[in-house]
This record gives structure tokens, C-alpha cells and sequence, in this order.
């Protein structure tokens, strides 16, 4: 196998001559040697740092054998699900397999196993009593705690404890995993870490637990499933959100029967250096030469690295706090940048690829026209517990300034070679419009998109938008006006193309009615609509188990009671409303106005 890549057999030590690797890691996907896949982000920094590296790329979880491959490691095994939570990346919204697995040999579904981690881990343990084993990414990070589980119904313990694993490290990794790695060398166990930020550990011992701790509500007073639970569930997720902050989250102890489920503090954001230098590590940015071969359905490759292998990712981290995304609990609300010379440098790099035509596809990240933190406060206080920066009632102190974004812009489209750079990533649309500057806008409108820009409304009723803690709806309206001036006056006809979700908590069939109302009259009916997902680790899945928004309290402090969506069928109505032109959904879209009394709108949607 080529030596520029990372092992992935046995024979691969054998000729680098290694006898015997540090760290196995283990990953739900296969590999891709791209910046953008964590595993081989994590095994690059690890080699870069002396350490020696062997990877599983979704190994056969049947056999305790695939998991021999590279003999025992000395410091341990590195254990993720990839790149998606492995359920999400198995089963749709509505719970049917999916039928690919984009990060997988041709996108073949199969080849990872449900629940993951508990899955390579049973392997592991079987395979080689005692060893190290430290779990992370999605899966790992927002399973840390007890979790809402939509595919047992059921509240789940920590997915440390149902794994059986040693240790947990939650968020991006770099910081911890370095940490880590150089106490396993010191010959600590993986099982008596303590301190370091970003992981999660457990003790019996209460005489164990950090001083200051707060204490959640304990696994076996959230997990059942009654209205005094369920409001202690809602209570204790509003603590841990409040506890995200790297400058300002507490250490947090969940009460798990005879055990305590103890998290550290997040780790320190990446400074720009740092961010630049990882991602400035040799890679060939290529699928491994073993998927070059068919895979079962005849196609080559890892579907995944079509998005990001000619994108630049620019920055990390989100103070958006949209309430169905997750990012708060994994990135978290500050933003880390990297810098134009690096970005440049890596754009200069794409452009010698034979395979590229011309177009950098995006540069971004969770949201593209995010470069810096929310307010000067951050960097010193971290962000607020108590406060959101952007949604329904935008915070006075936001700073919303896009002239170091539209700079770098600037220089990568002056670049040779380089044709076209688009944006595809997140743009905020309520942050672009608090910006009266209107700069980046408009070159946005020239430069940066291929006849159509997406963007996310999500919905048009504003009490739902304030469940999902967005903008209100005439704010988009507003946008949405501009935009269609800017590009007249611009002399391009480029169109919006508005995403929504439904069944949101918050979202009855009224709410449904208003947007097939919204889209009547503006012509547009989406090709795709997207289900609520109730995944761990987000507010709208905790409002999805509790029927309670933490966010808010009734004058007798009791929590806002929020309506939801349940059972197939309802779910099937509103998303018919949505697309109610479909000859198909005619007779979902008649019982749906039926049932909300709206015997009038019959004939004005049908």
C-alpha cells in the first residue's frame, strides 16, 4: 500500500517498518485522507506528534478477528462511528433503513453497524482483555450524558457506561486526544484520566467527584417516563447547555445507579494557529487506493469526498443555537477561524489537482459568514449561558461585520486557475441582514453562487420559529425582497431556494397550513422537505421527549408546554401540506384540512 497514506494493515507496518503501533483507531466510515474526516484529521495529528497509528476503517464487526489486524496497541484503541451518529447515518427520520452510506466503499449501506461504538467495542474487549479504549466524535459526543433515544424510545444511559469503554472525549478532539495520549505514555490508565478538558469518566466514589461540581439529575429520575421526569429531563439538559462554554462551563456529575458520570469542561478552542497547522498536515486528500476497486454495487471510492474535496473549511463553531442542530453541544458557540495565508495556501493546492475544473465549491463551515466571535465579551467571558446571539431577539452586543470574510474572497477568486468560489455552506440570513454594510451581500449575489443560493427559513409561523430559536418570518421576507434587488439590479436572475422542516415540537397542522398558504402564494413548492429528527444532544429533541420548551417559564415556574407531532401519520400530513401540489398527497392533504377544520382551503390547495 502507498506509504502516504495511513496504515490500514498489517503489511502497511511491515514496510514502514513499525513493529508495534501506540493507537488503533477504529471508524465507523471508511477512510478518506481529507482534513474533513475526523479519523484521519485525529491519525495525522497523532503521527505528527510521534505517535504511530494503525486504522480500522469500518471493520467487520462480526469477528473479533478484524480487530487483530495491527496486534495489541501499546497505548490503546481510538474508537469513533464516524462521521454521523451511526443510527442517524442507518435509519431515516421516519426509522426506515437507508438505502446509502455516503461514507462508505460506493456508498453501500451495511457496512456499519448499529450502535456503533457498543458494537466494536464488544469486539475489542473480546479480543484483548484490559486494553485502553477511548471513544469520540458524534456519536461519543452527544451520547455523553443520558440521552433521549428515538430508536428505543427510551432514555439511555451515557453511551460510556453501554460501551463499556474507558474514557470519552467529546467535542472536536485535538486538545484532549493530544493530552491523553501523552499520560497513557507516562503509563496512566485510560481509565484513571482525570481532568483533562473535553472527556467524560466515571467513578463509584463520591469522595472521587471535583469540588464545585454541579450535580445533575441523577439517570434513574430522568429516565422514566412520566411528567415529573420528564421535567427534570428538561431541567437537566438546560444545565448542561448552560455548561457548553469552554471559559465559563462548570464540571458537570450525573448520578448513574452506583456510579457518577463526570464531565470536565469543553476544550479550549483552537487558536488560528493551531487550526492552520492541523489542517496543513500531509493529506492526499484522497480516498485510500483500496476502494479504486467496485465495491458490491459496481461503483468505486467514498461518495462523502465529492462535498468537501474541492471546499475550503474556514471556520468551526456556531453562535446560531438553532434549537434542532447539535453543534452547540459538539463545536460549541465560539468561533475558531483559520487564516487567509492558510486557506490561500490550501485553495493554491487544489487548483494543481488534475481532477479540478475550476470551482472552489464552498468556504465555510457550520455557517459559512461566521469569521469571528459573536462579541468583543466572548474571547474573555465565553459565550452567555443565559442568552442567545442571534434567533428571535437578537442580542444588542452581536458584531456583525463581514469585511475580513469578503477580503478573503477577494484573494482566493483572484487566484489562477480559479474560475469560480462558491459559497454552499450555511449562510445566516438574519446575521447577513443586521449587517448595513451591504458589501458582502452583494458580491455574494455576483461572485459566489450558480443561479440559486439555499438558505433555511424552516418555517413560516412564528411561534414555531421561536421554538426553533430562529428569525421571524418577515425578516426573511425582507431578505428574500433584497436579494431579488440586489440581483436585478445586478442584472442576474438567480433564485432562493428555502428549506423547511416539518413536524418541528411547536408545529400542529395549522402551522403546516400557514406555510402551504406561504408557498402558494410565492410559487415555490420544495422538491425535498425535511422531517424533524429528534437526535441526541439538541433542545428541539429534548421539547420532542418532554412536551416541555426549558427555554421558558410560566408565571408559577413551571415550563412552557410545547405541542408535538407524534406517530407516523401526523407526520405524514404536515409533510403532504408542504407539498401539497403532489397528485399522491391529495387525499393526505384533504384529511389534513379536514382535521384542522379548514374545510375552506380545500379547493385553494387541491
Amino acid at each position: 500500500m502507498p506509504k502516504n497514506f495511513i496504515a490500514v494493515c498489517k503489511q502497511d507496518l511491515v514496510e514502514r517498518g513499525i513493529e508495534e503501533v501506540d493507537f488503533v483507531f477504529v471508524s465507523g466510515d471508511g477512510y478518506v485522507d481529507h482534513a474533513s474526516f475526523g479519523a484521519a484529521l485525529l491519525c495525522r495529528l497523532l503521527e505528527a506528534n510521534g505517535y504511530t497509528v494503525g486504522l480500522l476503517a469500518q471493520p467487520d464487526w462480526k469477528t473479533c478477528e478484524s480487530f487483530k489486524e495491527f496486534g495489541r496497541p501499546k497505548l490503546g484503541f481510538l474508537v469513533s462511528g464516524g462521521a454521523m451518529d451511526s443510527m442517524v447515518s442507518n435509519y431515516t427520520a421516519n426509522n426506515k433503513p437507508r438505502s446509502e452510506d455516503v461514507y462508505a466503499h460506493g456508498g453501500v449501506a451495511g457496512h456499519r453497524p448499529d450502535r456503533a461504538l457498543i458494537t466494536y467495542i464488544s469486539k475489542i474487549r473480546e479480543a484483548y482483555k484490559g486494553v485502553n479504549i477511548m471513544i469520540g466524535g458524534i456519536e461519543a459526543s452527544l451520547r455523553r450524558t443520558s440521552h433521549y433515544d428515538l430508536w428505543s424510545n427510551t432514555i439511555r444511559r451515557s453511551i460510556l457506561l453501554d460501551s463499556k469503554a474507558d474514557l470519552l472525549m467529546y467535542g472536536m478532539g485535538e486538545h484532549s486526544i493530544l493530552e491523553i495520549a501523552a499520560l497513557l505514555k507516562q503509563g496512566v490508565p485510560a481509565r484513571q484520566i482525570r481532568g483533562v478538558r473535553g472527556t467524560v469518566w466515571y467513578t463509584s466514589k463520591a469522595e472521587e467527584l471535583p469540588p464545585k461540581a454541579i450535580m445533575l439529575p441523577s439517570y434513574a429520575e430522568i429516565s422514566k417516563n412520566t411528567p415529573e421526569s420528564k421535567v427534570l429531563f428538561a431541567q437537566s439538559y438546560l444545565t448542561q447547555e448552560q455548561n457548553t462554554d469552554a471559559i465559563n462551563g462548570h464540571v458537570l456529575v450525573e448520578p448513574v445507579d452506583a456510579r457518577f458520570i463526570v464531565q470536565e469542561p469543553a476544550s479550549l478552542p483552537l487558536t488560528t494557529e493551531e487550526f492552520d497547522k492541523i489542517y496543513e498536515l500531509p493529506f492526499t486528500r484522497r480516498w485510500h487506493p483500496m476502494y479504486d476497486k467496485p465495491a458490491e454495487n459496481g461503483k468505486t471510492g467514498i461518495p462523502a469526498l465529492s462535498e468537501v474535496q474541492f471546499s475550503l473549511v474556514s471556520s468551526r463553531g456556531c453562535f446560531g443555537c438553532c434549537s434542532f442542530c447539535a453543534i452547540t453541544f459538539h463545536q460549541g458557540r465560539r468561533i475558531q477561524a483559520r487564516s487567509h495565508e492558510s486557506l490561500v495556501k490550501e485553495a493554491v493546492e487544489i487548483t494543481k489537482d488534475p481532477k479540478f475544473k475550476g470551482y472552489i465549491h464552498d468556504v465555510g463551515g457550520p455557517t459559512a459568514n461566521f469569521r469571528h466571535d459573536a462579541c468583543k465579551f466572548q474571547s474573555q467571558r465565553g459565550a452567555c449561558p443565559n442568552r442567545d446571539c442571534l434567533g428571535t431577539d437578537p442580542c444588542k452586543n452581536v458584531e456583525v461585520d463581514h469585511t475580513e470574510y469578503v477580503e478573503l474572497l477577494r484573494k482566493l477568486r483572484k487566484l489562477p486557475g480559479v474560475k469560480k468560489v462558491f459559497i454552499r455552506s450555511g449562510i445566516r440570513f438574519d446575521y447577513l441582514m443586521m449587517d448595513k454594510d451591504k458589501t458582502f451581500f452583494k458580491e455574494l449575489i455576483e461572485h459566489h453562487i450558480s443561479g440559486q443560493l439555499k438558505v433555511a427559513p424552516e418555517h413560516v409561523n412564528n411561534n414555531v420559529l421561536r421554538f426553533m430559536r430562529k428569525s421571524n418570518h418577515q425578516l426573511y421576507e425582507k431578505f428574500a425582497a433584497e436579494y431579488a434587488q440586489f440581483n436585478a439590479e445586478a442584472g442576474k436572475k438567480q433564485y432562493l431556494v428555502p428549506y423547511y422542516i416539518c413536524s418541528h415540537p411547536g408545529a400542529d397542522l395549522n402551522a403546516a397550513i400557514d406555510v402551504a398558504l406561504y408557498l402558494k402564494k410565492t410559487g415555490f413548492i420544495p422538491d425535498q422537505v425535511q422531517d424533524f429528527y429528534p437526535t441526541p444532544g439538541s433542545l428541539s429533541t429534548c421539547m420532542y421527549w418532554t412536551g416541555l420548551n426549558p427555554h421558558k417559564k410560566n408565571p408559577d415556574g413551571s415550563f412552557e408546554e410545547v405541542y408535538v407531532a407524534r406517530g407516523a401519520h401526523e407526520r405524514r400530513l404536515q409533510r403532504a401540506l408542504l407539498q401539497f401540489n403532489r397528485r399522491e398527497n391529495a387525499p393526505l392533504v384533504k384529511e389534513a384540512l379536514l382535521k384542522a377544520g379548514r374545510k375552506d382551503l380545500i379547493n385553494v390547495l387541491l
